[in-house]
C-alpha cells in the first residue's frame, strides 16, 4: 500500500508560480512512476504530467508544456511540480498518483493522494 498526500496549492494571481509537492509513504512506496493530474468543477480529471521512477522519461499535457515541469527526489520519494506562467484555466484540484509505468491515463493509475487545491485569479 502506498499512501501520497499532496500540498502546496493556494492562491496566486495570472502570470504567478507554485510548486506542488507529493510526498509518498507505505512499505512500497519506491519504485513506481508519478504522475500529476488535475480536475476542474464539471470537468473530468485530466493529464498533466509524469514521470519514470528514474526521472529520466516524463511527459506533459500540450497545455502545460513549457510551463510546469516535473521532477522527483527518491531519497524523500517525494515529487514536485513546478508551475510558471499560471493561468484561469490552471484552476483545479490537482492530485498525484503512483503507477508501475509513466502513463497518461487516469485508470492505470493505482494509488491516488486527496489533492490539494489551485486557484489563479484573473
Amino acid at each position: 500500500q502506498v499512501q501520497l498526500v499532496e500540498s502546496g496549492g493556494g492562491l496566486v494571481q495570472t502570470g504567478g508560480s507554485l510548486r506542488l509537492s507529493c510526498a509518498a509513504s507505505g512499505r512500497t512506496a519506491s519504485g513506481y512512476a508519478m504522475g500529476w493530474f488535475r480536475q476542474a468543477p464539471g470537468v473530468e480529471r485530466e493529464f498533466v504530467a509524469t514521470i519514470s521512477w528514474s526521472g529520466g522519461t516524463s511527459y506533459y499535457a500540450d497545455s502545460v508544456k513549457g510551463r510546469f515541469t516535473i521532477s522527483r527526489d527518491n531519497a524523500k520519494t517525494t515529487v514536485y511540480l513546478q508551475m510558471n506562467s499560471l493561468k484561469p484555466e490552471d484552476t483545479a484540484v490537482y492530485y498525484c498518483a503512483a503507477s508501475q509505468y509513466p502513463y497518461a491515463t487516469t485508470s492505470l493509475y493505482k494509488y491516488w493522494g486527496q489533492g490539494t487545491q489551485v486557484t489563479v485569479s484573473s
